[in-house]
């Protein structure tokens, strides 16, 4: 029986094992754990979901694996099969897309006689639906490789396969194609750039998954999504002043403490999430030939990590309170800063805050990540002399927005209608965020 690299999230395409709990020659018992894998985006546990002997490891602690890969061997319910380590780690896969996984990250099983699949998490063909391997030509494919071949025009009858027991995964999927696609432009090449310092001392860091991943996705939301940027003023004195009222009256425990504290950030989340339920035509991503508008408010916060940023999604915004969005995010950030969000807890949203604030940065504006179509971003408070309803001079706390927006999706007056409904929740925060 052979344990497969597992699919941790639908941008996940490899993944490097950082420990092994058991070792060659242990007995396993199911639900016992086997190796613990990080990716670019988390990190976990994985559990043998069959007993057995582990009778061969593939792929050692700290290399890295494409996703379907075999990482070891367990051997049947009887005697111990003699240890090898020997690593056979395929090479990395090069696409970053890969197919929508199930909640779930046991291993799969294959077992040599006839292949029998444990768990549909590992995109596989269940009386529920299917998950994965589908036969095309007489050869398995991974949804992913179906959908590139169906976006690239690629007949996969024609394709031979690279992947486990020649399954055709989605590095075998050749470029080009009937249908025409966004190529990204390549820059100067590693040892090209290397070759201009080479008398400059320096370090070379190597990137890791989140960072290559960072990297990828960026550059092609840059150059295949056609970006244009509104930016407004906003004050934030009645906002400002509602915090206060409502940090104010919350309880304290026996250590003088209160029980929770809101910040500025909870109130833009759900500001924006009743921005885009008063605009809905922008509550919406891009789906290459449709759009799909949302009936709720799923906002992606980005959190800063160590070595990236990850955005996890508070889901139904709009219908939660300031209280339980403070304590999700809380919870959200802790646990993405620990590389321990699942997959659905990152995936998906309607649209994107990213708040640096805190920071001191007066505005900037922000990738849109895709398929999301609009991005906001949020500068810090500032004390800035404004003109007054009576045509005095007073000052006033202000806070810079700009909204990031996919011109296929969001046209320049919706852009505008829904960073103004944005303006208006903030300035009048009773009105919407209580």
């Amino acid at each position: 029986m052979e344990i497969l690299m597992p699919q941790l999230g639908e941008t996940v395409a490899e993944g490097k094992i950082t420990k092994w709990f058991k070792q060659a020659g242990d007995r396993i018992k199911p639900g016992e754990n086997l190796f613990e894998i990080e990716t670019d985006k988390v990190s976990m546990e994985v559990p043998s979901t069959s007993a057995g002997t582990l009778s061969e490891i593939r792929v050692k602690a700290g290399e890295v694996a494409p996703v379907g890969a075999v990482v070891a061997v367990i051997s049947g319910s009887g005697s111990a099969a003699a240890p090898s380590t020997k690593s056979s780690a395929p090479a990395s896969a090069s696409a970053k897309i890969p197919p929508v996984a199930p909640p779930s990250a046991a291993p799969r099983i294959a077992q040599k006689s006839a292949p029998v699949t444990l768990d549909p998490f590992f995109e596989v063909r269940t009386p529920e639906g299917n998950f994965g391997p589908a036969t095309v030509g007489g050869r398995q494919t991974t949804p992913l490789a179906r959908r590139l071949a169906q976006q690239t025009g690629i007949d996969l009858s024609r394709v031979q396969g690279s992947g486990p027991h020649g399954r055709i995964v989605a590095r075998d999927v050749p470029s080009g194609g009937s249908r025409t696609t966004s190529a990204i432009a390549a820059g100067p090449s590693s040892a090209e750039i290397k070759a201009l310092y080479a008398n400059i001392p320096h370090e070379e860091v190597p990137l890791d998954g989140m960072r290559k991943t960072i990297a990828t996705r960026l550059v092609q939301a840059k150059q295949t999504i056609p970006h244009f940027y509104l930016s407004m003023d906003i004050n934030v004195d009645a906002l400002l002043k509602l915090r206060e009222d409502a940090n104010a009256s919350v309880p304290r425990g026996k250590d003088g403490n209160p029980a929770f504290k809101l910040s500025i950030n909870d109130f833009i989340i759900k500001a924006w999430a009743w921005a885009l339920q008063s605009v809905p035509a922008a509550n919406a991503v891009f789906a290459e030939d449709k759009i799909l508008r949302f009936k709720q408010s799923d906002i992606a916060v980005a959190v800063a990590v160590d070595g990236g940023l990850i955005t996890p999604v508070i889901r139904n915004a709009e219908a939660k309170t300031v209280r339980a969005i403070s304590e999700e995010m809380r919870d959200l950030a802790a646990r993405a800063k620990a590389r321990k969000l699942k997959p659905a807890e990152y995936q998906g949203g309607a649209s994107s805050i990213s708040n640096l604030g805190m920071y001191g940065v007066k505005e900037f504006a922000a990738i849109i990540n895709p398929p999301h179509a609009t991005i906001l971003a949020i500068g810090a408070t500032r004390r800035q002399a404004t003109e007054l309803a009576g045509g005095g001079i007073g000052f006033a706390n202000m806070m810079t927005a700009t909204l990031s927006c996919d011109h296929r999706v969001v046209d320049g007056a919706l852009g505008a209608e829904l960073l103004g409904a944005f303006k208006n929740f903030i300035e009048n925060p009773v009105t919407a965020l209580v």
